[in-house]
């Protein structure tokens, strides 16, 4: 029979978790569905809090080139606003417009975002709420404009669902994602699947 193709954009956030590839859960759902990944965005949140983590999560997605047809990796801290980069260290001469990619990339594309949606509130709701730089607009208008542009959309959280109300940022994102929040456990990335599947 014919075969589904599909494709996902993954953007990494926060502290993802060591201790287990998530990716793999991923592959082998969509192998299961007949799915084939042929292409794959990464984003890698870097920095700060997720120094300790660049290594790991490199080596986590890694693996994913020998699963897809294409894949590229982007950078960018905390949340995301009007530009991204595509080298770590980040440098002025990597720099992407968040702008090119809505435009690139159509809606029918699956948009995954991996991350513990913990930071200072002020970075997801105010212009100038970055810690690195001055946004014009804030972080959440630029998730807003992602989750209205792309038709499938969904958030894997590496933290205990337990403790979401504990951050006022994962209140903020789970507003913009419509309660499409998950927890990155095989349930929850099941779950993921299922919505952006169809």
């Amino acid at each position: 029979g014919s075969l589904l193709h599909s494709s996902i954009i993954l953007f990494t956030s926060g502290n993802v978790l060591n201790t287990f590839p998530p990716l793999s859960l991923f592959i082998i759902y969509f192998s299961d569905k007949n799915l084939f990944l042929l292409l794959v965005l990464i984003f890698f949140d870097v920095g700060g809090s997720m120094d300790a983590h660049v290594k790991i999560c490199e080596e986590l997605f890694s693996a994913a080139r020998t699963e897809f047809k294409d894949l590229e990796h982007f950078y960018f801290h905390n949340c995301l606003y009007e530009t991204v980069w595509n080298n770590n260290p980040r440098s002025s001469e990597d720099i992407i417009p968040t702008w090119d990619i809505l435009r690139k990339y159509g809606s029918d594309y699956r948009v995954l975002f991996v991350g513990d949606a913990a930071m200072s509130p002020y970075e997801v709701a105010y212009p100038g709420g970055s810690i690195e730089h001055w946004n014009e607009e804030s972080g959440a208008t630029w998730l807003e404009r992602l989750t209205s542009h792309f038709d499938s959309i969904a958030w894997l959280n590496p933290e205990s669902k337990s403790i979401w109300n504990s951050s006022a940022s994962n209140k903020m994102i789970r507003e913009i994602f419509e309660d499409k929040m998950f927890e990155m456990n095989l349930s929850g990335i099941e779950e993921a699947m299922k919505g952006l599947s169809r």
